[in-house]
């Protein structure tokens, strides 16, 4: 049997334990966050349905523009197709899933990159279709790490145990990780917040993007206010030549998402969005 080809594979050995997840709030999601997640899905399944795709980058311009939160909400809503999921927090300089999440980080996608972990030590199995891989302890290197050949053989190596895998990286004007990491997914997407992400920024990093061939599959944006009806228009916001290609409106007509608190209760696992701090978003006036 060759040893570096089933490196990976060694690890994995059946577990018997399953991890019920803990609600991180009570208030259950609106009936818009949900179906704007649903409309997420559609337009993700069909978009890596054309290549055979399954496993997806999250980004962002800059931080605090809501990107891990929508990730892990991407891939709870993909979970409840009963397939199996994988969501890996590869934002080895700030990790956040784990918080998010309220699991511990003591062993994560570092620890089984530099061979210290196991994956199955390393993966927490949430429920029958979704597991999590936290980033663990923070590299010293980690744009090398993720760039690395042990990180595209990991990917492999899950690629034929998971259906979908998404995975959070960090924004790409602060670091490069998330550039590194690109060549070994099916494409890439992108989360702007509304009156946060500034027009400049996105645009180079769509432009930093491109110039490293990535395929960016759309954009999701996060934080609209609803009540006002602002509806956003890409043609209106263009940004250059790639207008026609990447819409805040991509995923479909409810022309962007409200903020994110906690996770689950209304069919997500987690206990429910944070009506309270969504409510709180809405109220806040433009800058």
């Amino acid at each position: 049997m060759n040893t570096e080809k089933n490196k990976f594979k060694n690890m994995l050995r059946p577990s018997n334990s399953k991890k019920e997840a803990e609600p991180s709030g009570s208030r259950k999601a609106s009936f818009a966050v949900v179906e704007s997640y649903k409309a997420i899905r559609t337009n993700l399944q069909f978009l890596l349905a054309q290549n055979d795709g399954k496993v997806v980058a999250f980004s962002s311009a800059g931080a605090g523009e809501g990107k891990s939160t929508t990730t892990v909400n991407v891939a709870i809503t993909f979970s409840q197709l009963g397939g199996k999921v994988l969501l890996i927090d590869a934002d080895l300089r700030k990790s956040s899933v784990h918080k998010k999440l309220k699991l511990e980080n003591k062993d994560g996608l570092a620890n089984v990159l530099v061979g210290f972990s196991r994956f199955e030590d390393a993966v927490e199995h949430i429920n029958d279709s979704l597991d999590i891989m936290t980033a663990g302890p923070y590299p010293p290197n980690p744009s090398e790490l993720l760039g690395s050949k042990q990180f595209a053989e990991f990917i492999e190596f899950c690629r034929k145990k998971y259906d979908y895998i998404f995975i959070d990286t960090p924004p790409i004007n602060v670091v490069a990780d998330a550039l590194a990491l690109a060549p070994v997914t099916d494409g890439m997407v992108f989360v702007v917040r509304d009156f946060v992400t500034p027009h400049e920024a996105f645009e180079h990093a769509l432009e930093a993007a491109e110039f490293a061939d990535v395929t960016v599959l759309g954009t999701i944006m996060n934080g609209v206010n609803a009540k006002k009806n602002r509806r956003y228009s890409y043609r209106k916001y263009a940004y250059g030549k790639k207008a026609g290609r990447y819409g805040y409106s991509r995923y479909g007509g409810y022309s962007g998402y409200n903020s994110y608190g906690s996770y689950g209760g209304y069919g997500y696992g987690y206990g429910g969005y944070d009506e309270a701090a969504r409510r709180k978003s809405q109220d806040q006036k433009p800058e």
